[in-house]
């Protein structure tokens, strides 16, 4: 069934067109992925689908009753006090019928008339129908796959929310809603890895319909079965995963260029015909071909890379073997709520990068990677040990809140004070690259979007020349185009790269060399990013598996417990009392088997669990070949189990017979 139709829909702003020509189609159940450069109109897009703004041109068509729930990039939870009330914020027609229905609950204690009767049993009706009795739990669990504790929510106050907690209430806010459709705008902005793959399986599992604006490329792979990609001046709707639309991209513009070329051709031929002989003897002729050359439909030139940021990321020296060097490193942030007033971020850390290495840092948000990143360029002072930069290391350090970038200066001074010999041309060809041409090159830096304020401090990180790059979470405002040229840049640097980044594509396009932070111990794994998801798969994997034979295991003992009986009890012949012994050592046997397979499955998964398995050489491929063993103990424990569950029930069978 479709839920909203676009057809030929055009926004346009004064003379100004945002987009034209817009359409397609959102099926119930369907997840659409929107791509784009960033002020092509993805957000407007949505305001369009919600009805808030009506498109200049077009058609829009929603199904009746649709509701649909928007989760913007700017998160606004009302009167709500705690976390608990914002995320169930959509509920609160039903929360507060059931604070009625209590307070109707405990005056019928004391009056019991007829009409309050009939008041409470039809509230109360009203209250199961709505789902007042279902919600609750919903909201519990998205909030606990969200990082948060859902008992500790219901008293948490929000003013003591970070801004990145706030995003995350945001988006549990949207998850729970009742709608049928959901448009999220960058949900992933503010999640770390582990957040984000529990969000990518909660869209993949809901019965709802998605719309999501991303940069993020492998969350758009892991969730979209369609996308609509921003260009042009329009946008063009592909059925498919990523994967599929850069394929289909790629075969459009192709086609588009020799369509375009084609015809060009022909102009060119016709043109040079009409200009030999519109006054010679095939005059008529020329002059036939000149009209219809003048009513032929042009093809507009093929969309291609025009206007993406052309960065270039180049050393101005070598710099040393020795990068960074931890020793016995701890850092430390002031908490007044801690012990000795500090609380402990990173401790016993040991470590050394050397040139040319591109590191990929990874933890949970909030575990300290800024800090590290802080520390190590000298604006955090250690609280133990020794954390220093090599020799000859020159550093462009690109910050997570952009404030390398001056608010107070034009964009042409920002650039002029960082290259004061260029003449003007250089510097509005700098700015050119990245973007900003004629007039905007006089913009104030605090009027910038914050994708714009991101690539103006990528341009001066291009002027740097520094031989080691410390990057945190650098996508976070840029456009998948302007990604991907960030990636394609760093994949040529010849210098050292530092990134902390939850975009997975990037890191396994990039990142040979894993640190991964988390409870206060980094844990190296010296392999690339890719590598590090497929032992950390087998060590989730294995984790699960043990998880779920212990449950099985427990089931058992406990049957052992209440099931079995004294052999001996009852009366009967030599035949029954036989048949009982060699149950019985069936059973005995079957146990057996049972305990030594539980301890193999518990051994390899003890070895797997153990993160020194990850810092060995070999660590990926003797964790794949564990992975192996460890399925194969399983099916033998599960084997065991079975052989168990039959003798004890033959043995139960004859204790029966023998009574």
């Amino acid at each position: 069934m479709t839920q909203i139709s676009i057809s030929n829909a055009v926004v346009e702003f004064g003379a100004t067109t945002l987009f034209k020509d817009i359409t397609f189609t959102v099926a119930a159940g369907e997840r659409w992925g929107v791509v784009g450069r960033n002020g092509t109109g993805k957000t407007t897009l949505f305001k369009l689908i919600t009805g808030a703004m009506q498109p200049t041109r077009g058609q829009i068509a929603r199904q009746p009753g649709l509701r649909v729930s928007l989760l913007e990039q700017h998160r606004d939870f009302g009167d709500a006090t705690t976390v608990w009330e914002a995320a169930a914020g959509q509920f609160a027609d039903l929360l507060a019928l059931e604070k009625s229905l209590a307070d109707q609950a405990s005056a019928l204690g004391e009056h019991s008339s007829e009409a309050a009767l009939e008041k409470y049993g039809h509230d109360l009706e009203r209250f199961e129908r709505e789902g007042g009795y279902t919600f609750a739990p919903r909201v519990d669990a998205v909030l606990h796959g969200l990082g948060f504790e859902p008992v500790e929510a219901r008293t948490r106050s929000l003013e003591r929310l970070s801004g990145g907690e706030r995003g995350r209430l945001g988006l549990a806010r949207q998850l729970v809603s009742p709608a049928e459709m959901l448009l999220l705008d960058e949900p992933t902005n503010h999640l770390d890895l582990e957040t984000t793959q529990w969000l990518e399986q909660y869209l993949r599992e809901t019965d709802k319909s998605v719309v999501v604006i991303s940069h993020d490329r492998a969350f758009l792979a892991a969730i979209a079965d369609h996308i609509l990609h921003f260009e042009g001046d329009t946008a063009f709707a592909y059925t498919g995963g990523y994967e599929s639309f850069i394929v289909q991209r790629e075969e459009r513009r192709l086609s588009q260029q020799r369509q375009f070329a084609k015809q060009q051709r022909t102009i060119a031929a016709e043109s040079d015909y009409i200009a030999r002989n519109i006054a010679g003897q095939n005059s008529k002729q020329a002059k036939g071909r000149r009209k219809r050359l003048e009513r032929l439909p042009r093809l507009s030139s093929p969309i291609g890379e025009d206007g993406t940021m052309a960065l270039r990321l180049e050393i101005a020296e070598r710099g040393g073997d020795q990068v960074v060097v931890a020793k016995n490193v701890k850092i430390a942030v002031p908490d007044a709520a801690a012990a000795g007033g500090q609380r402990t971020l990173l401790e016993h850390f040991n470590a050394r990068l050397v040139r040319g290495e591109r590191l990929g840092i990874l933890g949970p948000n909030g575990a300290g990677k800024s800090t590290l990143l802080k520390t190590l360029m000298g604006e955090r002072e250690v609280a133990g040990g020794e954390l220093v930069l090599g020799g000859s290391i020159s550093v462009a350090y690109y910050r997570q809140d952009l404030a390398q970038v001056p608010l107070g200066k034009s964009l042409y001074e920002v650039i002029s004070d960082l290259r004061p010999t260029w003449e003007r041309r250089m510097v509005q060809g700098h700015l050119g690259r990245f973007g900003f041409s004629g007039d905007e090159v006089q913009r104030r830096a605090e009027t910038l979007s914050g994708g714009e304020r991101a690539r103006v401090a990528l341009a001066m990180m291009m002027l740097s020349r520094a031989n080691l790059l410390v990057l945190d979470e650098p996508t976070n405002h840029l456009d998948v185009e302007s990604i991907e040229a960030l990636e394609d840049a760093i994949e040529r640097y010849e210098g050292t790269v530092i990134l902390v980044s939850h975009d997975r594509a990037l890191l396994r396009a990039l990142a040979t060399k894993v640190w991964v932070l988390h409870e206060r111990r980094m844990t190296e794994f010296d392999g690339s990013f890719a590598e590090w998801e497929v032992v950390s798969q087998e060590r989730a994997h294995a984790a699960a598996v043990q998880q779920s034979e212990e449950e099985a295991l427990r089931r058992v003992r406990e049957r052992q417990k209440t099931e079995r009986r004294d052999a001996s009890k009852g009366s009967g012949g030599d035949q029954v009392r036989s048949q009982l012994r060699d149950a019985k050592r069936a059973v005995e046997r079957a146990e057996s088997e049972v305990s030594r397979c539980e301890g193999d499955v518990g051994r390899l998964s003890g070895t797997l669990e153990n993160p020194d398995l990850y810092t060995k050489p070999d660590g990926a491929k003797r964790a794949r070949e564990l992975g192996q063993e460890l399925e194969k103990a399983k099916r033998a424990l599960d084997r065991a189990l079975a052989q168990w569950g039959e003798a004890t029930e033959a043995l139960e069978r004859l204790e029966k017979a023998g009574v």
